[in-house]
């Protein structure tokens, strides 16, 4: 499927950008990375660096000048991710869908579900996505960094 054919479906809608917009996203993702690794809990951690992650599939849409619709918001958002970057990015969207599942759980419904290694791992995960989205970005919509 395409974002084209995912917006025909009302899934995403569009969207412009601005070179700002896609700044303030990736220092927002800057941020929760080094807020990430502060001590706090492996549930904090766990939240802020999935945010990042988040953060850098929002900055992919936008970029493709589309935005998720508020149903499943963060589903699309983050299934985005190989129809932008490609068919190699579709087990990182199966992992931050699982993360996201684990967020959910360690936010709404009980602490102590994360573990201190799951939190480094995807602390780890959002830096490397992080520095693939930037390049990506660089190449495809220099525009906008």
């Amino acid at each position: 499927m395409s974002l084209k054919k995912w917006s025909d479906h009302g899934w995403l809608r569009p969207h412009r950008t601005s070179k700002e917009e896609i700044i303030n996203l990736l220092q927002i993702v800057n941020r929760d990375l080094k807020d990430a690794e502060q001590d706090i809990s492996s549930d904090r951690k766990f939240g802020i660096a999935y945010s990042a992650a988040l953060r850098l599939c929002t900055a992919l849409l936008y970029a493709e000048g589309y935005r998720a619709e508020r149903v499943q918001h963060h589903y699309r958002t983050i299934q985005a991710l190989p129809l932008i970057m490609g068919e190699k990015r579709k087990a990182d969207a199966q992992y931050l869908d699982t993360c996201r599942t684990k967020r959910n759980i360690v936010e709404y419904d009980y602490i102590g579900s994360v573990t201190e290694d799951d939190a480094k791992e995807l602390i780890e995960f959002a830096k490397e996505l992080r520095e693939e989205v930037t390049n990506w970005l660089m190449a495809k919509h220099s525009e906008l960094v």
